[in-house]
């Protein structure tokens, strides 16, 4: 019997560059968007990634 998976792939967009970044989440424990504060290495600094579809 096949289990179903809970884990999604997601795409990190930088709010200040065009840089992103793939990242995995739990869509059944964490049903929001996810908002982080990541290095960008385009502009050398951290600034917020939010969650893009």
């Amino acid at each position: 019997m096949a289990k179903k998976k809970n884990n999604e792939i997601i795409k990190m967009k930088s709010q200040e560059s065009k840089h992103c970044y793939w990242t995995t989440k739990n869509k059944k424990n964490v049903t929001e968007k996810l908002e982080r504060n990541k290095y960008d290495p385009t502009i050398r600094k951290h600034v917020a990634y939010k969650e893009a579809k």
